[in-house]
């Protein structure tokens, strides 16, 4: 038999999950870094193959976003030992949990996209 939850606790289970929600979201934020963990998903890139493929990304910007990335326990940063130096980077298996939250909103958007104008 299925237990019936109070009020207060459907309160606390929503409250738990909307913090979860807002935790997830302040990780992901802003307008580049779902995009570089998007790109992170296909394999490792160094600095100029991220700053190619998103468009409008600076490298200042770029930079800042890989370090918080990075921070958060989401992507490695490998200094190789070639000439000229190169720096790649590389989600972690941590990183790589969002990867079904990645495709769900891309899919979502695609389809959003396809149900409002039509492409």
């Amino acid at each position: 038999m299925k237990k019936i939850k109070s009020i207060n606790e459907e309160q606390g289970d929503c409250s738990k999950m909307l913090f979860a929600i807002q935790d997830t979201l302040d990780l992901i934020s802003g307008k580049w870094k779902i995009k570089v963990v998007g790109v992170l998903l296909y394999g490792k890139k160094n600095f100029t193959d991220l700053q190619h493929r998103i468009d409008g990304l600076g490298a200042k910007m770029l930079s800042k976003e890989l370090q918080e990335l990075e921070i958060n326990g989401l992507l490695t940063r490998t200094v190789n030992a070639t000439k000229p130096i190169t720096v790649t980077y590389e989600l972690t298996p941590y990183g790589h949990t969002l990867e079904p939250i990645i495709m769900s909103l891309a899919n979502w958007g695609m389809e959003h996209r396809q149900k409002i104008i039509g492409r």
